[in-house]
């Protein structure tokens, strides 16, 4: 095959791809290699899957599938339960069914793979749908529930104990990023950044001083840049009981003045936090300015 063969048929594959309509199932499917049950079964598909919609035969559609990042694979699946970007109110029910499977994993004895059926759907809403009012929540959804998956993991390994967050394998931004990227200045991209907060702080503070300081710092930041966000309170919280961490840490270390001076920001930022009565950080910061204000240490071991 010549070079110009060769062209023509790669720009002939893009230019069917791109017309080929895109879809989703809500439910689990079997990929056939023809339009017939009886058929060799090639795979079968989680909900949530992206397909690429070749043709359509009566109650049968012709699909690539991506099974993963790497594989795909070409046939034959029902057309019930399938919901393609043209469909009306297709976000609606995408986003339906992602919220049924986040519910399912939820729960004790859930579907198995409900957490990541409910990843993939929420994506697919955001993919298909970006003009949807649904569009942001869905993405963040998304990349939430990807997060807190591979937080999990990652807090499982040893790594996870490194003070140095450079040393600690961390949780992939990417789809954190892509939310705040599309949907700027919405409540889901504060919340997406105040996630990505996780990879900056230490796996384990080891009694240094440097860490707590560090962090209340880019919570601090943080409140500073988004004060009307969702999220604004518990970052302050977050910030003032590291500085309440470091009275008594900096206490060990002879360090009287900057002891004092860590109670007082402590304080002042206990006292903002308690200022979005709406919240239950506001209550949790009334308490830690009780400890404060009566020198009960709020880290650490120290006893009367």
């Amino acid at each position: 095959m010549n070079a110009r063969v060769v062209i023509t048929v790669v720009m002939f594959s893009a230019i069917a791809s791109a017309q080929a309509g895109r879809g989703a199932s809500i439910r689990e499917v079997s990929i056939y290699l023809s339009p017939d049950t009886t058929s060799t079964k090639m795979a079968e598909l989680d909900r949530g899957r992206e397909l690429i919609i070749l043709e359509t035969s009566r109650d049968w559609m012709h699909v690539e599938a991506n099974l993963n990042e790497e594989k795909v694979v070409s046939g034959w699946i029902q057309a019930k339960g399938v919901v393609s970007a043209s469909i009306p109110n297709g976000d609606r029910i995408l986003f339906g069914e992602a919220e049924d499977c986040e519910d399912q994993a939820s729960q004790r004895h859930g579907r198995r793979g409900a957490a990541q059926d409910a990843m993939r759907l929420y994506y697919r809403v955001a993919d298909y749908f970006p003009s949807s009012p649904l569009a942001a929540e869905a993405m963040y959804r998304s990349a939430d529930i990807r997060w807190q998956i591979e937080k999990a993991d990652v807090m499982t390994r040893p790594s996870a104990k490194e003070q140095n967050p450079v040393l600690r394998e961390g949780m992939d931004e990417k789809f954190m990023k892509e939310v705040i990227k599309k949907f700027p200045g919405t409540k889901w991209a504060d919340l997406a950044a105040f996630h990505l907060i996780e990879n900056k702080l230490c796996g384990d503070w080891q009694g240094a001083t440097k860490c707590p300081d560090k962090e209340a710092d880019i919570y601090e930041k943080f409140a500073s840049e988004h004060p009307q966000s969702t999220v604004a309170a518990e970052a302050l919280y977050d910030a003032a009981w590291r500085r309440s961490a470091l009275i008594e840490m900096y206490k060990t270390e002879d360090q009287a003045k900057k002891s004092d001076e860590s109670r007082t920001k402590a304080i002042a930022l206990a006292q903002k936090a308690a200022q979005f009565p709406q919240t239950d950080w506001a209550a949790r910061a009334e308490r830690l300015l009780f400890m404060i204000e009566h020198g009960i240490p709020t880290y650490g071991n120290a006893q009367e």
